[in-house]
């Protein structure tokens, strides 16, 4: 298993794509914060980036890398090797290679602006969500065969996330507006970790102000400990949950 996550992150670390993601969020990074005159205006900017372009790279990328290494998955699958184990090493060296590349890219730059808790919140966040999306892409890379259908998948599960889960949410803020539906959001936001990721950053700048009275329902609930274990485990969960998902049908499928 060793051997496989070595040789993913480094077959990963070398590509062209991944070095120029990792180039441009270093330079945009250091760029947004250059600008800015406060540093927490340069996160805040710099958030809005994070939620964008770490989950698409890590979405698209994931899904289109593991298409292509389909020749060498049957090779290891043609081993003395448990499905599940191959499937792991190959998570485990994708997610890595994301971590690594959003580390140097973003990590950097937040410690040397930003080394206060909100800045390793964000810092973790942006940890959490490259994980996850590698976990959706790989669990949309096994449900079908079709190269171009997979990578549809991805983009569009990323579309979802990103923009149409926040318009679903305001029609049914719209819908029900004349009923007490904050504490019903605070559930809704937990089926989407890009909003649940906004949610925590954003009560952690302390500008929950700005949001009005929902804003104060999420303070109540996220900015507790319990709120904030329970949003962290939330997103662990959408780690877990695709890749056992991901497992189950990899197990079965036919190659």
């Amino acid at each position: 298993m060793k051997k496989v996550i070595k040789y993913v992150i480094i077959d990963i670390l070398r590509n062209k794509i991944m070095l120029a993601y990792t180039a441009f969020l270093l330079v945009l990074s250091f760029s947004i914060f250059s600008l800015e005159d406060n540093s927490a205006k340069g996160l805040l900017g710099l958030l809005n980036i994070i939620l964008i372009i770490v989950p698409l790279v890590s979405i698209v990328f994931s899904t289109i890398y593991v298409y292509n290494s389909a020749e060498f998955i049957e090779l290891l699958v043609s081993q003395p090797l448990k499905r599940k184990t191959i499937w792991m090493s190959l998570f485990t060296g994708l997610a890595t290679s994301m971590v690594l590349a959003f580390l140097v890219g973003a990590g950097i730059p937040i410690l040397i602006y930003q080394a206060d808790v909100t800045g390793v919140m964000m810092i973790v966040i942006g940890v959490l969500l490259s994980v996850i999306f590698v976990a959706i892409a790989m669990l949309a890379a096994v449900k079908t065969r079709d190269k171009a259908k997979g990578i549809g998948i991805a983009i569009l599960l990323w579309l979802y996330f990103s923009l149409l889960f926040d318009g679903f949410v305001l029609f049914l803020v719209f819908q029900f507006s004349d009923y007490p539906i904050e504490k019903l959001m605070v559930a809704v936001s937990m089926f989407n970790p890009l909003d649940l990721a906004r949610i925590m950053i954003l009560l952690k700048m302390d500008i929950s102000a700005l949001m009005g009275y929902t804003g104060a329902v999420f303070k109540d609930f996220f900015g507790t400990g319990t709120g904030l274990l329970l949003s962290f485990s939330v997103l662990v969960c959408w780690t877990i949950i695709p890749i056992w998902l991901s497992i189950r049908k990899f197990k079965t499928k036919d190659l």
